[in-house]
């Protein structure tokens, strides 16, 4: 009879520690995907911009293409391991250096409709002056929140595992790199 009261005790003490053993367990593997994100997101915004600023700027399937390449694939999808995080969430944005009355320089973004017309069109700009408003110097990679076009809101970490719920949201992870080629050869033709 004493052995049976044991074996009880001993199932009983197993159903209070096995929920606590698989929250640490799956709590630890959560905290460490978040971390290989927000390593991984950092990653992914450098190596986009560092795309971008050698990619033609009017050509947005371009574009598309190195967001995909930024999160390591070759097809619109997720991130590996990285749910939410879609090739959608990259925002890639392009500066101006502008100096105010100050003799101050800010960098400000160019919005969409007043890009120059093509790489060409930028280069000349900017060999006229490189302080116009509409000359490209910066390119800007941001990882924002897809259904917000307005403002770069930041995403909210999706947990793996239900039971373990992190009330986190990703940083918007930026890089700002210097604007290089941005699609422009050697002999191409000016744009209307």
């Amino acid at each position: 009879m004493g052995m049976q009261r044991h074996k009880g005790a001993y199932i009983v003490e197993l159903a209070l520690v096995i929920p606590l053993f698989l929250l640490l367990v799956f709590g630890v593997l959560e905290i460490s995907r978040a971390m290989y994100l927000f390593n991984t997101l950092e990653d992914v915004t450098r190596r986009v911009a560092d795309l971008a600023a050698n990619t033609n700027f009017t050509d947005e399937s371009a574009k598309d293409t190195i967001r995909q390449i930024g999160i390591y694939r070759t097809t619109p999808g997720n991130l590996m391991l990285g749910s939410p995080i879609t090739d959608a969430h990259i925002r890639i944005d392009y500066l101006a250096a502008v100096r105010d009355s100050d003799n101050n320089i800010t960098l400000t973004e160019i919005p969409t409709g007043s890009l120059p017309a093509c790489p060409v069109k930028n280069r000349i700009i900017c060999m006229n002056d490189p302080h116009d408003p509409g000359c490209i110097r910066f390119v800007r990679v941001r990882m924002c929140d897809p259904n917000n076009t307005g403002a770069c809101t930041p995403i909210t970490y999706q947990t793996i595992v239900p039971l373990v719920d992190l009330a986190l949201t990703i940083p918007t992870m930026m890089t700002i790199t210097p604007a290089e080629t941005l699609g422009f050869t050697p002999g191409m033709a000016t744009c209307p």
